[in-house]
């Protein structure tokens, strides 16, 4: 399955509860967060963005790149076609590793900005209004109204990804009423995947 929604939806909230209910989830953009650390793939920036978004111990400031790519979309495409081959990757390895589930769940921010949703048997968005997100993720980050919706406008609009999701889990009416839609789902899905 794949779990998708806009940033500060709390897609890792509810894959974190699809997790207490035993399916194991695999987290995209912490996978790409990690490659960060990992020199070669560090030295695959020095040609797109130049020294500028290094330290002096030579490690990227990823607050610099997000400000860079969310206002150059260039710069974002090639930042993705470096990240993303890696990530189908390190997922496939995953999978290999969880075949004795009965579903598995990747949560990846832009599942269908990317085309990401045709290797999936269902899809599942995660939904709160965009001034709740905004809220959320300014709080968070501890970021700027600004950064937030740079961040959103390159993401596909919530009633677009409505439209193309099989499942939708409302993330704004309370933790309560959030997990009795993750386990009414995870009740529906295993039905399918074990037939």
């Amino acid at each position: 399955m794949g779990l998708t929604g806009g940033i500060g939806s709390g897609k890792t909230i509810v894959s974190l509860q699809f997790e207490l209910l035993g399916v194991p989830c695999f987290f995209a953009d912490r996978v790409a967060g990690a490659y960060y650390n990992d020199r070669e793939f560090c030295e695959q920036l020095r040609p797109i963005f130049g020294d500028a978004i290094f330290d002096a111990d030579a490690n990227p400031d990823k607050r610099k790149i997000a400000e860079i790519v969310f206002a150059d979309e260039a710069k974002l495409k090639q930042l993705n076609s470096i990240i993303h081959p890696r990530v189908m990757a390190d997922f496939d390895m995953w999978i290999n590793q969880h075949m004795d589930y009965p579903y598995l769940i990747q949560e990846n921010a832009i599942l269908f900005e990317h085309g990401f949703e045709k290797i999936f048997d269902k899809t599942i968005m995660v939904y709160a209004p965009q001034e709740v997100r905004i809220r959320r993720v300014i709080k968070r980050d501890n970021t700027t109204y600004q950064a937030v919706k740079a961040r959103m406008d390159n993401q596909m609009d919530d009633e677009e990804k409505r439209l193309l999701s099989d499942y939708v889990i409302i993330n704004y009416k309370g933790e309560k009423y959030r997990n009795k839609r993750v386990k009414k789902i995870h009740e529906k899905i295993l039905k399918i995947a074990i037939k």
